[in-house]
């Protein structure tokens, strides 16, 4: 039997026992938590020892909305443009260009973290950069492309293909040919036909997991995990028994909008996770998009955009008595329903799905998820509440920013865009509130920044520069909500509390240590803390020399 004795200053988000100064692992469980010199005793003369004197050490981190293929993919696969956290239009030229350089044999290119804004680009800048290839630029937030002439060739996207999907999200000019902008649908089509592979799929997992680590996180949700290829849910399940996977990951598999039979897709979700499920990746659930994102104009709204009246932007998953069924069988299967809902027409909707779902299946405890939240009416934030759905909100979003602020008021009104983002109001509805970074469609996943954005619902000075001011601070939270919404809330929505989230006895051993207490140090130290070191199983996987 494998044993470690854990020091330092332990915040264990358990009401019983909240302090303890040492835990004693067993076989990568928790075997007792309390007084030093009580698991010194208790420990065998083998017995490992991690100290970690004042340092402060909590529950191992949980992200409850992520894309893992696609941040490995960005880490090593991409021209990544999220660096700069704005639109600069000369410097994503630069970066495209060294990439192209540096990978000449690439067949397509594709370039993401591009942020949208009212500079409006077309094929032709692209054609600029490269010209004899196909090139493509991603949003960050990954619900638009940009693609160039030879892209669009290559992807069959021309004036036929335009009319098929409408021109809110394909794009066209004054001849009707597509100008190379596109948004929502189309963009499966693209992903669906990118060059990927098993091995390739698993290399970025890896460089993914080793991130996740490196940040303080021991396990996440990967939401949509075949969303960019079928070969994601295959390298899992690979790793895991190659003995590579640590980090766990519990996954929503995705489903198409309004499906033709919704039972044969939960079939498929159930027949896969027997196939594919393991101790280090398990499927929890089915990913669904209700809808796309304000800044594309594509968030379904509850009324129309000021810019563009007549049109509330668009609706993915609008078939009512389709995603009912969909919720009732998944149900059977005990697997949730995880939902894109980002604008408030399509948080309306779904809170309507699951009501009626409900009314069929009795069981008030499905947990599904409502992800984003850009946009909540007081009525549907109680309607959260009532029926025990988990409200995904990202504290990193709130502030008002130089870039997408200015969108909102725009698109729906300064009243509205200063209402956005609400968290607290969760909190007080009784509903499971957990965080989520969205990473890396979101370029920031930072454990103290979510912390003090939860907060100060504004950036800390050392953030790189973005220039922000608060936004509707009636919706900030304390620090301990903040904590339980990265930990034990997370672990409520993979129905894994029983196992993580918090230190108690016989849960699993993973825990992630900081040199700063989150919940009494001053708010400005929490933005400047450090991490020190993340463990699972009883095991440092990273350790911040």
């Amino acid at each position: 039997m494998k044993e470690t004795v854990i020091l330092g200053n332990i915040i264990t988000v358990d009401d019983k026992r909240p302090f303890a100064k040492a835990a004693l692992v067993k076989d990568g469980l928790f075997a007792y938590i309390g007084d030093a010199q009580e698991a010194k005793k208790l420990a065998g003369a083998d017995a490992t020892f991690l100290d970690y004197g004042d340092n402060f050490i909590y529950p191992g981190f949980l992200e409850s909305h992520c894309h893992g293929y696609f941040a490995g993919y960005r880490a090593v696969g991409q021209a990544n443009l999220s660096q700069f956290l704005s639109t600069d239009y000369d410097k994503y030229r630069e970066v495209i260009k060294q990439f192209i350089a540096d990978n000449p044999d690439r067949k397509i290119y594709l370039a993401a973290g591009w942020t949208e804004n009212d500079e409006y680009v077309t094929k032709s800048y692209l054609d600029e950069i490269c010209s004899d290839k196909p090139l493509i630029m991603q949003t960050g937030g990954g619900h638009s492309m940009l693609l160039n002439t030879k892209a669009l060739q290559w992807a069959g996207i021309d004036a036929a293909y335009a009319k098929r999907y409408g021109y809110d999200m394909v794009h066209v000019d004054k001849n009707g040919d597509p100008d190379g902008y596109i948004c929502e649908n189309p963009l499966l089509d693209i992903i669906a036909i990118l060059p990927s592979s098993v091995e390739d799929a698993k290399n970025y997992l890896l460089a993914w997991q080793d991130f996740a680590l490196q940040n303080g996180y021991t396990a996440v949700a990967d939401a949509g995990v075949e969303l960019f290829t079928w070969d994601v849910v295959r390298a899992y399940y690979e790793l895991e028994q190659e003995g590579k996977l640590k980090l766990r990951t519990y996954a929503y598999l995705l489903v198409p909008d309004n499906p033709a039979d919704p039972k044969a897709e939960v079939a498929r979700v159930a027949e896969d996770r027997v196939k594919y499920g393991g101790e280090y990746f398990h499927i929890v659930g089915i990913k669904t998009f209700l809808d796309g994102v304000t800044e594309a104009h594509t968030g379904w709204q509850n009324q129309d955009y000021l810019d563009q009246p007549g049109y509330h932007g668009v609706e993915r998953f609008n078939d009512h008595d389709k995603m009912v069924e969909l919720i009732t069988e998944a149900n059977k299967e005990g697997l949730a329903v995880h939902a894109h809902s980002e604008g408030g027409g399509a948080t309306h909707f779904m809170l309507g799905c699951i009501e009626d779902a409900e009314k069929i299946t009795g069981n008030l405890d499905q947990r599904n998820v409502l992800a984003h939240l850009h946009f909540v009416t007081d009525e549907d934030i109680r309607r959260m509440g009532a029926t025990n759905s988990v409200p995904a909100v990202a504290p990193l979003w709130t502030p008002k920013d130089n870039d997408t602020y200015p969108q909102e008021v725009v698109y729906v009104g300064k009243e509205l865009a200063d209402q956005a983002y609400p968290i607290k109001s969760f909190y007080d509805a009784g509903a499971n509130v957990v965080f989520h970074s969205d990473y890396p469609v979101s370029p920031i996943m930072d454990i103290k920044y979510s912390i003090y954005t939860a907060e100060k619902r504004t950036y800390p000075k050392e953030s790189g520069g973005m220039v922000n001011e608060p936004r509707n601070m009636k919706e900030a939270v304390t620090r301990e909500q903040s904590l339980r919404a990265m930990t034990i809330n997370v672990a409520r929505q993979w129905h894994q509390e029983h196992r993580m989230g918090s230190i108690e006895f016989g849960k699993l051993a993973n825990m992630t240590v900081f040199d700063c207490d989150f919940l009494h140090d001053d708010i400005e130290k929490v933005a400047q803390a450090k991490l020190i070191a993340t463990i699972v199983d009883g095991e440092e996987v990273y350790k911040n020399d």
